[in-house]
């Protein structure tokens, strides 16, 4: 996401971004960061990335706050979000971009790789969305943009869970938008094509190219 960083058009709103601590996630944290904003970085897994990130913020670091927790899990979410609420007035800004691959062919897929590219990235996404929506809807006001990719309708060899799980985005985005769009609350898809990053690293340059 590229944002023009010399005005503070964010200052004081509130950005939750999930997987916000590598890759593109990263990337769109230190963008918001530089706008002013304070945000919420969420992370599964690693610990020691997500603390090298914040300390090569600098200063910018300051208004990160840093959370780990599995997004395909109510749980855990719900127990994110009554967090958020007890230390934040408001959410303006959710941004789900968690998002994993585990390919492989349809007749020889495993349930377990579908089903967890299908939770994290698809029921992450609703999880996460469900909850920002109770917030924004208080103040009549919010930003929800998925992360989708343009591998939902391409369809690449391979790669059957991860398509659907952001084909799913993408309709599951669009009957969110209807919903509460009359409550100022826009719901969006951005669908990149491939970048380089640790997601994509071990895709075959061919496949990239096509």
């Amino acid at each position: 996401m590229s944002l023009d960083t010399s005005s503070n058009e964010f200052d004081g709103q509130n950005v939750i971004i999930t997987g916000g601590t590598r890759g593109i996630g990263a990337g769109m944290t230190k963008a918001f960061l530089k706008k002013g904003a304070r945000v919420v970085a969420t992370y599964a897994r690693n610990d020691e990335a997500a603390e090298k990130f914040k300390a090569e913020l600098g200063e910018l670091s300051e208004n990160l706050d840093l959370r780990k927790f599995d997004v395909s899990k109510k749980e855990e979410v719900d127990t994110f979000f009554s967090y958020f609420q007890e230390n934040y007035l408001s959410l303006e800004v959710l941004i789900n971009n968690s998002g994993i691959r585990k390919d492989g062919l349809v007749p020889s897929m495993s349930e377990e790789n579908w089903d967890s590219v299908l939770n994290i990235n698809l029921k992450g996404s609703f999880l996460m969305a469900q909850g920002a929506t109770l917030l924004m809807m208080r103040k009549r006001y919010g930003r929800i943009i998925n992360m989708s990719s343009v591998g939902g309708s391409l369809g690449l060899p391979g790669q059957s869970n991860y398509a659907a799980s952001k084909a799913g985005q993408v309709a599951m985005s669009k009957c969110l938008a209807k919903e509460v769009g009359k409550r100022n609350i826009t719901v969006n898809n951005i669908c990149p094509g491939f970048i380089e990053t640790e997601l994509i690293g071990d895709l075959p340059e061919e496949q990239v190219k096509e």
